[in-house]
């Protein structure tokens, strides 16, 4: 119907007569704010649209619309986190689409779902920050300054926006006002217009601290395209922040009252005496007068020592800038170094630990630098090509939480290895780096299995940090086979244009039957215990290995020794050894790492002491159940082939065959006491127990949950020692009876069965 007209706008108009009159399409339940509809061409009640919110979809000509919740697009201005740890939250403001919180990690098996998320505040979102010594007091922020203190057990919002007082002129506040919590006092807050604003008591009361701190130009008399405007010129106001206000905003870590603050017309202002006195610095080299200050950070090790960035993209001039001040901002040099020439910075994170490692967001991705900034390398490995509006590092975890504006957030969950790093990125040693908190809980499944369970192809969730104990493993060099040897001695021959020396036969041999080298992270106990033990890729350079903190299994014939037990809180080390040619190395010494008890649980060590002797035993009851079974097994097979073989004698002794039927039948008994009456169980008849099932019960009690075993399972696991022992002692019945019917068999010249002397 070419009549029909849709036109996009904060809310969709439609027209049926070819825009000669027009109404408002359905949106109930829908974002506002739409850019682009499709419209099925086979089937015109059918829209796909999409605006701030994201994509809708409607089948019924937008009488209702269905979100879609699986897309990361949103862009987030600003990154807040909580201290806590390890199961911190990440807040963040975002276009259009609230202040929003969230779970860095869960204790889930299913990851981070949207249902873990929740609102702060309303509105387009900004600076969100967490109290330090509460982590349920949250200041979340809208634009213009619209801020609430939010207490998440309560879910009260109390509105604390600063206002003028009687008969002072309005405030200019930024669409995206900087906010800060002193780091001296928890109660303490900034915020700031064109003033600054002092809070003392979580911002039920505030008072200016500042004169204005801006150029106060006159933003009518600025240059649009080149050229004074007219009051009249499409949209000259609209959605813009009343020019000359504050935009960046910190106090220094090291010393109280030292604040810095910047502004859209290009100034930064110190105060050392808590906004007694202002210093005020309005040039910086290199940098093009009136440039936007989007970033001020302090040094977390210099009370010196201050960080600025710069962004002059509404003039055209995409370029990086970013400065360092050693002297309180007397003096200032840039650390551009080698960013890329285009590409404006946003965002600055020192590390809390190095002084010289340093991160930076920028207009197309994030980079680091290992010597304070003369050289930068860009961070990839999953992070998009993208702009990375603010950055935060998590101290207690050493995460580094990155804000994107329009792929959500990112964690690079602990960082710490980096500290190691230099620029050249020369691994000159082998060597583990352990991480700084492990904790032993256990992944809930309130979905039932992991992952998506059974929610559908298009549920959405991210991936928490891989469970247990993250390792960066680094290795110097590569360990070669002899055949790699060769063929890298026959790759430069080649390339010096020389004649290819051909190997021995007995090296071809020996090529073909050598065994790989490897490299083995094993894992101790503090009793110097073996605990676990993971291959680690054999290949110079930096890994990254995971423990899931279980046990090494005690069935061989199973990846990673089958079924395993979740370790106990403790002191562990880890040790990287390589095996070359038969031969085993150690590579490092033992490294020291400490597994913390599950922050939510009531166990005492007395307790931990109790699973770990219970987990000890079970283990060496599987183990002695596994050779229990496996000699059974080999031994039934060695009378099944003796029978065969006996209808092959040179001379009939029809004494032996009752001797071997019997051997086979008591063998039959122990193994269905062992393993189960398959025989009935497959018509569904109810048979007894095996010791096989009592002792898988008393270890699965606690397969997924770290307890103190039950008064059933130590029942079960009692009975299934006892009757294993009984076990036993029956095989030991059938194998001593053996040797004397093997000495008849080689006697009556029967053919040679397993197990028999091959004279």
């Amino acid at each position: 119907n070419k009549e029909r007209v849709y036109v996009m706008g904060v809310n969709i108009q439609v027209s049926n007569d070819g825009c000669r009159t027009l109404g408002t399409l359905g949106g109930a339940f829908k974002h506002v704010d739409n850019h682009t509809i499709w419209i099925d061409p086979k089937n015109t009640d059918y829209y796909l649209v999409g605006c701030d919110g994201g994509i809708y979809e409607s089948f019924d000509r937008a009488a209702n619309w269905h979100f879609k919740s699986n897309l990361p697009i949103t862009q987030f201005y600003d990154v807040g986190v909580s201290e806590e740890g390890p199961f911190y939250h990440v807040f963040g403001g975002t276009q259009d689409n609230f202040t929003l919180g969230g779970p860095a990690r869960t204790r889930s098996g299913h990851g981070i779902m949207n249902q873990d998320w929740y609102v702060v505040q309303g509105g387009d979102g900004f600076h969100c920050k967490v109290d330090p010594t509460d982590p349920n007091i949250v200041y979340g922020e809208f634009q213009y300054a619209g801020i609430c203190r939010f207490d998440r057990k309560t879910g009260n919002r109390v509105d604390i926006k600063p206002q003028p007082g009687k008969g002072e002129p309005p405030l200019r506040w930024n669409w995206d006002s900087p906010f800060i919590i002193s780091p001296h006092n928890p109660k303490r807050l900034y915020f700031a217009a064109n003033i600054l604003f002092q809070s003392d008591d979580r911002g039920d009361s505030w008072k200016p601290i500042s004169k204005d701190l801006t150029r106060q130009l006159d933003r009518d008399q600025l240059k649009v395209f080149g050229k004074i405007q007219s009051p009249d010129a499409v949209a000259k106001h609209v959605s813009t922040s009343i020019y000359g206000n504050i935009t960046a905003l910190a106090e220094s870590e090291k010393k109280e009252g030292i604040i810095y603050v910047g502004t859209d017309d290009g100034l930064i202002q110190v105060t050392e005496d808590n906004g007694k006195t202002w210093r005020k610095i309005e040039k910086f080299e290199g940098v093009p007068a009136n440039t936007y200050v989007s970033k001020i950070i302090t040094s977390q090790h210099d009370a010196n020592t201050v960080y600025a960035s710069f962004d002059n993209h509404k003039n055209a001039d995409f370029k990086p800038y970013l400065l360092k001040s050693t002297d309180a901002g007397k003096t200032w040099m840039s650390l551009v170094a080698n960013l890329p020439e285009r590409g404006g910075v946003y965002s600055i994170a020192e590390d809390h630990v190095d002084a010289k490692l340093m991160f930076v967001g920028t207009e197309f991705g994030l980079y680091v630098t290992f010597d304070g900034g003369a050289k930068w390398h860009q961070m990839k490995n999953g992070l998009p090509t993208i702009q990375v509006k603010d950055l935060v590092i998590q101290k207690h975890n050493n995460d580094l939480v990155v804000g994107t504006f329009g792929r959500g957030f990112y964690v690079l969950d602990d960082y710490s290895h980096l500290r190691k790093l230099t620029s050249e990125a020369v691994v000159k040693a082998d060597a583990i780096h352990a991480p700084a908190q492990v904790y032993a809980y256990v992944q809930a499944s309130q979905l039932g299995g992991y992952g998506k369970s059974f929610q559908g192809a298009s549920h959405y969730f991210a991936e928490n940090p891989q469970y247990g104990a993250n390792f960066t493993v680094t290795l110097k060099d590569t360990l070669k086979t002899k055949k790699q040897v060769r063929k890298e001695k026959e790759a430069e021959a080649r390339k010096a244009n020389k004649d290819i020396e051909y190997p021995k036969l007995e090296d071809l041999r020996a090529e073909a039957e050598e065994e790989a080298p490897m490299v083995y992270f094993t894992i101790f106990n503090a009793n110097g215990e073996f605990v676990n033990r993971l291959q680690v890729p054999n290949a110079a350079g930096v890994h990254k290995l995971n423990w899931n903190l279980r046990e090494a299994g005690v069935n061989p014939e199973q990846e990673q020794g089958g079924y395993s037990f979740l370790v106990t809180p403790g002191q562990y080390f880890a040790q990287l050894t390589k095996k070359v040619a038969g031969t085993t190395t150690k590579l490092t010494e033992q490294i020291p790492f400490n597994v913390l008890p599950d922050p939510l649980s009531t166990l005492k060590p007395i307790d931990y002491a109790e699973i770990a002797r219970f987990n000890k035993t079970v283990k060496a009851v599987q183990k002695s159940f596994a050779a229990t079974v496996k000699t059974t097994d080999e031994a039934s097979t060695k009378i099944d082939a003796m029978r065969r073989a006996l209808k092959l004698a040179e001379r009939p002794d029809d004494a032996v065959e009752p001797k071997l039927v019997a051997l086979a039948e008591k063998l039959t008994v122990l193994k269905r006491k062992l393993n189960g009456d398959g025989i009935l169980a497959a018509r569904n008849e109810n048979v007894p127990d095996s010791i096989g099932e009592r002792i898988r019960y008393a270890a699965g009690t606690h397969d997924d949950a770290i307890v103190k075993p039950t008064g059933t399972a130590n029942e079960s696991l009692k009975v299934g020692i006892e009757e294993l022992s009984e076990v036993n002692k029956s095989l030991k019945e059938v194998m001593d009876a053996m040797p004397e019917l093997v000495k008849r068999l080689d006697e009556l010249g029967v053919p040679w069965t397993p197990g028999r002397s091959m004279k």
